[in-house]
């Protein structure tokens, strides 16, 4: 099994150096160590195309989300033939990621056929590349397939992915994954519980008042993705004042968020109590420009580095703990699922 070369070195080749200072020119999208592990798994090409792609137009959280998705796709390529992704990619390669993706290891023993080699997946969790369990959910393999296939034509190249073959292939992995639903959260965070979530944020300084504003923006609207959380931008916030009675002057944010395919996007309002914690958040942080929510040091100073999901949702397990409850039952999902329940039944009820 080939071995990859540790993401984080102090003596970088010149081919690495070379990628760092390519993506540099990516410096707002992608934070500094974002960047560094990116050069470790991304080849010369890759950088220049999606740095072309950036310099086109493209938005940036659909940038940083196809930057994630090569540098996975790149890593599995790796453990799994031994050599980088070939451009354009075999129609037999993008059946073998499919099989292993969406295959269970139980499956693939009894019907001798799909599932990820022990090797392979050994491999992806020594880089921390592969963190959840296998097999992955249809969405999250058909999503890394639209990934591929933007970034081969990117290339000005073509690939298979729209053929009949790559498409009935998916559905019979589909099919053979016997994937059942499950919950990303065991509890639902009702009204009390989320009470006691913020009730911790109170005199715990700067984290606190991040912390805060990320718990009310999960629950706002019908509930938020801790992705969508993770990704806002400064630009993203436009803060209006207006008067609704003499002498009171009340502030709203309509806050956009980039959700589903590039370009598309969805208005949010929010008044009340979710807008004043994300505009104390903002001040009190100093946020002029880049990622809204980002990373706090040791010593209370706010980092350049943006908040990853999965920063996201250990801060609201944090948070379960500091108020008493198991963490193992709360997750960034349990909000977003309780505040659709609540807009569901108010529709309902309306």
């Amino acid at each position: 099994m080939p071995k990859s070369p540790p993401i984080a070195s102090n003596t970088l080749d010149e081919a690495v150096l070379r990628r760092a200072e390519t993506l540099d020119a990516l410096d707002s999208i992608f934070p500094f160590e974002r960047r560094d592990r990116l050069a470790q798994l991304l080849t010369d090409k890759d950088a220049e195309t999606l740095k072309r792609l950036i310099e086109g137009g493209a938005p940036e959280n659909s940038i940083r989300a196809l930057a994630a998705d090569l540098g996975y796709l790149q890593a599995w390529s790796l453990a799994t033939t031994g050599g980088t992704l070939p451009w354009p990619a075999p129609e037999a390669l993008v059946q073998v990621f499919m099989s292993q993706h969406l295959t269970s290891a139980a499956s693939a023993s009894t019907e001798g056929d799909g599932g990820m080699p022990q090797p392979v997946e050994q491999e992806m969790r020594r880089q921390a590349i592969l963190k959840g369990a296998l097999p992955h959910a249809p969405s999250t393999v058909r999503r890394r397939l639209a990934s591929w296939a933007t970034l081969t034509r990117a290339r000005d190249l073509s690939g298979p992915f729209a053929g009949a073959s790559i498409k009935q292939a998916f559905k019979r992995a589909e099919h053979a994954s016997r994937r059942s639903p499950t919950r990303m959260s065991a509890t639902d965070v009702t009204d009390d519980i989320l009470a006691r979530l913020l009730s911790t944020c109170k005199r715990d300084g700067l984290v606190g008042c991040r912390d805060r504003a990320i718990l009310l923006l999960l629950a706002a609207s019908g509930g938020r993705r801790r992705a969508e959380v993770a990704n806002l931008r400064f630009d993203d916030v436009s803060i209006d004042g207006r008067t609704d009675s003499p002498g009171k002057r009340r502030r709203a944010v309509h806050l956009t968020v980039e959700i589903g395919r590039p370009g598309s996007s969805e208005q949010l309002s929010l008044p009340g109590d979710t807008a004043k914690a994300l505009l104390t958040w903002i001040e009190e942080a100093g946020i002029s420009g880049g990622p809204v929510f980002r990373k706090i040091d040791q010593w209370g100073n706010v980092s350049r580095r943006t908040l990853t999901p999965q920063s996201v949702n250990l801060i609201v397990k944090a948070r379960a703990k500091k108020a008493g409850l198991d963490p193992t039952l709360i997750s960034a999902q349990g909000l977003r699922s309780a505040s659709s329940a609540r807009t569901r039944d108010k529709a309902a009820a309306d």
